[in-house]
């Protein structure tokens, strides 16, 4: 897993180990990157269920203005830290161990650009979606990973479904604020 481009171009990020671990893969992330790439840079972002952090770091990469890292688990905020070190991008990066959904109901903060990338299987996607509206600036763009086959509503929550991506067994939804 590495940084595709941008500031911390071809950097290796570490990840999570383990059976339940789906990190994206470099050609979907590729691929994400390639839709939103002119709604990047100088934007906030949302990574929530950040995981290793892979997304965030690189929309930061790409020149983002900030981000914030939300993830349950202890092990992947430690990760998430030493990602961000490595790339130098620490000082444009918040880092919160929380629920991911508690954290919808408890902020007041907006963003330009969310990554939604939850355990599969659990309807945390769903139920992120119905909140994560109000958290969205206008024209801004919610990005969901999920598996092929799940279908997620036409509109949820203030967004409206844009476009869908197929690659093997994942999806890629994106969502606009309008």
């Amino acid at each position: 897993m590495r940084v595709i481009t941008g500031s911390a171009r071809g950097m290796v990020l570490r990840t999570l180990e383990g059976n339940d671990v789906r990190p994206t893969t470099d050609k979907v992330k590729e691929a994400v990157f390639s839709a939103i790439q002119f709604e990047i840079e100088g934007r906030r972002i949302l990574d929530l269920f950040a995981g290793s952090g892979q997304l965030g770091i690189e929309a930061l990469s790409r020149g983002a203005e900030s981000a914030v890292f939300i993830d349950s688990d202890k092990s992947a905020i430690k990760i998430i830290k030493e990602n961000l070190a490595k790339t130098k991008l620490e000082s444009l990066a918040s880092v919160a161990q929380t629920d991911s959904i508690a954290f919808l109901s408890m902020t007041d903060r907006v963003f330009d650009v969310a990554f939604l990338d939850p355990p599969y299987g659990k309807g945390l996607l769903q139920k992120a979606l119905s909140k994560i509206g109000e958290h969205i600036a206008e024209g801004g763009i919610v990005i969901c990973e999920h598996p092929f086959g799940e279908e997620l509503e036409e509109e949820t929550g203030g967004l409206v479904k844009q476009k869908e991506y197929k690659y093997s067994k994942v999806a890629v939804t994106l969502y606009r604020k309008v």
